[in-house]
């Protein structure tokens, strides 16, 4: 079975998780130092993919069943709110 990652991707996130031990590894525009191993992983993962390295693709973001029920609640919340508010217009033009 052929690797996933390429050897220099391999070498970009050791190098980056040495930074982070370190203490030296900052990220993005704000320059905060990071602190979290996932997060120094996929900044030498992104930096090996600038470079050209073999690394798949960014997988997309699934939403949790927490989220999804959430913003699904809000959804029909607002319809409901609105529907209501259509009939009371109604309501009052047919009374006059």
């Amino acid at each position: 079975m052929a690797r996933k990652y390429s050897k220099k991707a391999s070498n970009d996130v050791a190098r980056a998780m040495r930074k982070r031990k370190a203490g030296t590894l900052k990220s993005g525009r704000s320059g905060r130092k990071v602190k979290s191993r996932k997060q120094a992983i996929a900044i030498g993962l992104s930096e090996a993919r600038r470079e050209g390295a073999r690394v798949p693709k960014k997988s997309a973001k699934k939403s949790s069943k927490k989220t999804a029920s959430r913003s699904s609640s809000k959804k029909s919340a607002s319809k409901t709110r609105k529907s209501s508010r259509k009939s009371t217009k109604r309501r009052a033009s047919n009374r006059s």
